[in-house]
Order: structure tokens, then C-alpha cells, then sequence
């Protein structure tokens, strides 16, 4: 015997943060990337057959101000990371990154002095999506899987602890130089 069986039909009980979580899941405001050919299945997702409108994010920012997600496609080169790294703290907070591609999952093909071997080293990625180049469909499932992500993130200091515990998990990861690993391990 709880309290719904107590209330009328019609009232709706849920919590602040799942209340919460589903308006950021449903208002995600892209700021694209695009740097390479991952770029043109990037703009073909935002096409009348795949259609982003139906997400939430029919809106494109080309300003990161009013951008909350940020679309990576393509691999990043040593000159263009600072860049990123600008726009992604310009981002409003809470933010978000799919990595599109392998070039801008890894580096891809291209193992050089002037690509970056994966975005991860300029910002925090969220959600890696695999391929040469992804076809939009991939990335419509990205984007419904990062949607499942931001609905069932926490709200004040419980995200903060869950965002610290996520970043430790994600150093001990990386191959890290002996210096930079005893600073994590403290």
C-alpha cells in the first residue's frame, strides 16, 4: 500500500532529479565540430531522413555559449586541439562530447607528429563512437545512448562526487608517465 494507490488518476510522482534529468535529455543544443569527412555524416544527420529534430536538437549552435553538446567528427590536428580546448570551456555547464570517428577517437589511420592520437587528451569525451566514417545512424545511436547518460546523471553534490569518481576511473585508465600516475594514486 504506497501512495499512489491514495492519489486520483492523472497525477504524476517522480523525482526532482529524474524530472531533471529528462528536460536536459530532451534539450541538448549541439555546438559541431567538424573537421574532416566525418563532417558531411555530421550534416546528413541533420537532414530530413535522419532528422536530429525529433532528439531535441534541431538547433545547431555555432556559438559554444549557448551549446551544452559537443560533436567532435574528424581527427583533430596538434594546431587546432588549443582551439577545441577554448570552445569546450566556453560550453555551458552541465556538458557533454561524442567523439565521432576514429580519427577523433584515436587518431585513426593517421599516426603523426601532427594529429592528435585522440581527442580524450583535450577534453573529456563522453561517448566514442567507432568508424571511417560513422554512418548517421550510428550516431543517432550515440546520441540516444547519451541521452540514457544525461537522464540518469545525479543533481548537486552528488553528481560532483559521481563526476570525480568518473575523471580517477578515466586517469588510472590512460597510460599515464610514472610522475603523473603518483598524483593520481594520492
Amino acid at each position: 500500500m504506497g501512495v499512489e494507490e491514495k492519489l486520483p488518476s492523472g497525477i504524476l510522482l517522480t523525482s526532482v532529479e529524474k524530472l531533471a534529468g529528462y528536460a536536459r535529455k530532451s534539450s541538448v543544443w549541439p555546438a559541431t565540430f567538424g573537421l574532416a569527412c566525418c563532417a558531411i555524416e555530421l550534416m546528413a544527420t541533420g537532414g530530413p531522413r535522419h532528422d536530429m529534430a525529433r532528439f531535441g536538437m534541431e538547433r545547431a549552435s555555432n556559438t559554444p555559449r549557448q551549446a551544452d553538446l559537443m560533436i567532435v567528427a574528424g581527427r583533430v590536428s596538434q594546431k587546432m586541439g588549443p582551439v577545441l580546448r577554448q570552445i569546450y570551456d566556453q560550453m555551458s555547464e552541465p556538458k557533454w562530447v561524442i567523439s565521432m570517428g576514429v580519427c577523433a577517437s584515436s587518431g585513426g589511420m593517421f599516426n603523426n607528429y601532427a594529429i592528435v592520437q585522440g581527442v580524450d587528451h583535450i577534453v573529456p569525451v563522453d561517448i566514442y563512437l567507432p568508424g571511417c566514417p560513422p554512418r548517421p545512424e550510428m550516431l543517432l545511436d550515440a546520441i540516444v545512448k547519451l541521452h540514457d547518460k544525461i537522464q540518469n546523471s545525479k543533481l548537486g553534490a552528488n553528481r560532483d562526487r559521481e563526476i570525480t569518481e568518473l575523471e580517477q576511473a578515466r586517469l588510472r585508465r590512460l597510460p599515464l608517465l610514472p610522475h603523473l600516475q603518483a598524483g593520481v594514486e594520492q
